[in-house]
């Protein structure tokens, strides 16, 4: 079970300040799990965790076989929730330089469709040079900008090399399962398709085929990962202060109160940079609504202790840090010795790096308490496959919550669209003249 650590936000808030809050948490937690809040429409990523394979995870597991066997690169069309899931658990599971020396058997993964940036395409094509590869294209209309555009041209490249028919066998399309551009073009061009559920919004689909054709892919064992899920759905469930949910909850929304507008998630590992992406978007979409809401940041340590540091220690006193610890790895690192000693170390010998890690962590946070920024540890245990399936059903269980109690529609997102109206217009398309 993930714990939350919450003692290092007394020196701003009070224990009577939280048990305050009991009814007002249990309130948000009913409506979430009940269905009768704003954005009820959108609850579907609540029943998404099973124990046994469904029809639609073993064909995501055959599907993934076959690119497995014929790929050496697999490309992920789609942005927001549509890939930040996938890359997330990928990089967290395997590192961010998972890509290094794969091929056919155990594919490179890219991602594309995120961004409209042309070096960032041309490095992607010299990327494909000479390479068997196939694609995903992950969207609920088909017809979003920049995975639209990631499409046409990663087709027409696959045509080119392949042929038509050639090509078909390396397109899946992650769609509505009725309607949508996506939908329409895979069902006249014969791609094999599995399904974003209609009640399950992007941000909350990691558990769908939108994470799970990815992450297959990638050889994590996604059955390993949905039990995981499945977990979380049953030990979260709890309606007390004992529930780490309802700790994480009502400690950000209190701190929220309290001035702390600012959330920075962070984390020891370099691997979880696009972990912490996803909860990004997962909060900030979420919550930034009805002129509400935290501003939801991520970090590295220790890297970014040489970069924000400064700030967090000394700046404007807005915010408040969540850190994720993992348990050590099996295989460990131990420090040796140099007789010359001249970078000064020797006093480290004999120890391993998780000790020199455990140490900054701790000194980090009695640092930033000291200097008046509340800190919550949510220590995750043990970093696999089953426990990243728990990390994201819990996180999601926890945005929800904390939406509710924030008193906005967890699950839409109006002001998405506005930048995309002016784009329209300004590129000229039909409809969007005035």
């Amino acid at each position: 079970m993930i714990k939350v650590d919450i003692s290092n936000v007394w020196g701003q808030l009070s224990l009577p300040d939280l048990l305050a809050m009991e009814k007002e948490v249990a309130a948000a937690h009913d409506t979430l799990i009940n269905g009768d809040g704003p954005g009820n429409d959108f609850l579907g990523w609540l029943d998404l965790p099973v124990r046994k394979a469904t029809d639609e995870i073993t064909r995501i597991q055959k599907a993934a076989k076959k690119i497995r066997s014929d790929s050496d690169v697999f490309v992920v069309i789609g942005i927001g929730g549509s890939y930040l899931g996938p890359r997330a658990a990928i990089e967290l599971l395997q590192g961010p330089n998972h890509n290094i020396g794969k091929g056919k058997g155990n594919p490179q993964i890219f991602f594309a469709g995120n961004g409209l940036s042309t070096r960032h395409w041309n490095e992607l094509t010299r990327l494909l040079e000479d390479k068997d590869f196939s694609i995903t294209i992950i969207s609920k209309s088909g017809t979003t900008t920049e995975p639209a555009i990631a499409t046409r041209a990663l087709r027409w490249m696959l045509e080119r090399k392949y042929g038509t028919d050639g090509a078909k066998s390396r397109i899946y399309a992650i769609t509505d399962p009725c309607k949508g551009a996506l939908r329409q073009m895979a069902t006249e061009e014969g791609w094999e398709t599995f399904v974003i559920p209609p009640n399950v919004g992007g941000r909350y689909s990691v558990l769908t085929a939108v994470g799970l054709l990815p992450l297959a892919v990638a050889g994590i064992d996604i059955m390993e990962m949905m039990n995981g899920a499945a977990d979380a759905k049953e030990s979260y469930d709890l309606r007390s202060f004992e529930n780490p949910v309802w700790q994480y909850a009502a400690v950000r929304n209190l701190l929220y109160r309290n001035g702390k507008v600012l959330e920075i998630f962070e984390s020891f590992e370099p691997g979880f940079k696009m972990f912490g992406g996803w909860w990004q978007q997962l909060f900030g979409e979420s919550e930034g609504k009805d002129g509400k809401g935290i501003f939801p940041a991520t970090a590295e340590f220790t890297a970014d202790l040489h970069s924000l540091g400064q700030m967090i220690q000394q700046g404007q006193r807005n915010i408040f840090e969540t850190m994720v610890r993992f348990d050590p790895p099996a295989q460990t690192y131990t420090i040796g010795s140099d007789w010359k000693n001249l970078d000064g170390l020797n006093y480290l010998e004999g120890k391993t790096l998780d000790f020199v890690d455990e140490k900054a962590y701790l000194g980090t946070v009695a640092a930033h308490v000291d200097g008046g920024v509340p800190v919550i540890t949510i220590d995750a245990g043990e970093l696999n496959d089953r426990k990243v399936g728990e990390l994201f059903y819990f996180l999601e269980l926890c945005c929800g919550v904390s939406a509710y109690i924030l008193g906005v529609n967890p699950f839409n997102q109006p002001g998405v669209e506005l930048y995309k109206r002016n784009m329209f217009q300004l590129l000229g398309k039909p409809g969007y003249e005035k």
